[in-house]
């Protein structure tokens, strides 16, 4: 058996394409738009790990969907998380749950779909400001 990707639905195609791409990183590997199916298909990945994908699903009739957290979440390893969560940060993407432990952190996306950053390797030692810094809303 071989891990393929995982689909979650969006909402808004280009605010999602900005989170997942320029703001997280990931890149466009291929898209499908389905006229008759009235939906489109975007498959992103990360530079490192080409084959484990995320399929994003925009359904082209607008939907309303909930329950994002009982998805579970999308996990990716970063080279140093404390980086990682100041980029986002600047870029106006809420940390919802810092990296306080130098190993963890939660963000969520457009679509309320939980994502956790991991530290590669070992936690990083303890800083400031993630050390003090409170959760926001859920993840």
């Amino acid at each position: 058996m071989k891990y393929l990707h995982t689909m979650v639905r969006v909402t808004d195609l280009e605010q999602s394409l900005d989170f997942y791409c320029n703001k997280l990183g990931l890149k466009e590997l291929r898209r499908m738009e389905n006229p008759a199916g009235r939906f489109t298909l975007v498959f992103l990945a990360a530079d490192e790990t080409p084959e484990a994908q995320v399929e994003l699903t925009y359904n082209w009739d607008p939907e309303v969907y909930t329950g994002g957290r009982n998805f579970g979440h999308l996990a990716f390893e970063v080279d140093d998380i404390y980086a990682t969560c100041q980029s986002l940060l600047d870029k106006g993407v809420t940390i919802n749950r810092p990296p306080r432990d130098g190993r963890m952190a939660f963000i969520r996306s457009p679509d309320n779909i939980s994502i956790e950053l991991l530290q590669k390797g070992g936690s990083l030692p303890a800083a400031e400001p993630w050390t003090s810094m409170p959760n926001t809303g859920v993840w």
